[in-house]
């Protein structure tokens, strides 16, 4: 499987999940979350990929200066309409990119070498640890159905794959 193929069967589930949840259910603070909402964590991680898009063609990234659009975090069709036009979007060729960072408060940014194909994956690995604290949030919804493997690292699902043998 590609990394294109993974990223778009995680959307996909993503999107299977948040069918099932209305507007309140969707915006509402999770004890668990500390307060956050699913909304804010779905904003969250599709953010990192516009950035990452947004960045493409000048060939400098820098997920820190996201959007932050309360409507992604709001509105479920919207966001189900912004994860979409990622998946067309990510079907980039490979090609050097510039990650730039500000390592902590108060200091300069740091320029890291990089590329697209490697920022994906971070991306992926960030959805992943993302949907995993969502999964966290939907156990406070009981009607919810959430599979087995949402949130789970590649790596640990092929793992518990060996041990069930």
């Amino acid at each position: 499987m590609t990394l294109h193929t993974y990223i778009r069967t995680l959307f996909y589930e993503m999107e299977r999940v948040l069918a099932q949840l209305n507007t309140a259910q969707y915006t509402a603070p999770s004890h668990y979350l500390s307060g956050g909402t699913i909304g804010q964590h779905l904003r969250h991680i599709l953010e990192l990929y516009q950035c990452l898009l947004q960045g493409y063609e000048s060939g400098m990234v820098n997920y820190e200066k996201r959007e932050r659009n309360k409507r992604i975090e709001q509105d479920i069709h919207f966001a189900a309409g912004i994860m979409q036009q990622l998946l067309t979007g990510i079907n980039l060729a490979d090609k050097p990119l510039t990650l730039e960072v500000t390592p902590g408060m108060n200091t300069d940014a740091v320029n890291i070498h990089s590329n697209f194909n490697r920022e994906l994956l971070y991306n992926m690995e960030h959805t992943i640890h993302h949907m995993a604290l969502i999964k966290v949030a939907l156990h406070e919804l009981t009607d919810i159905k959430v599979p087995d493997s949402f949130g789970v690292a590649p790596s640990t699902l092929q793992y518990k794959a060996t041990c069930a043998q």
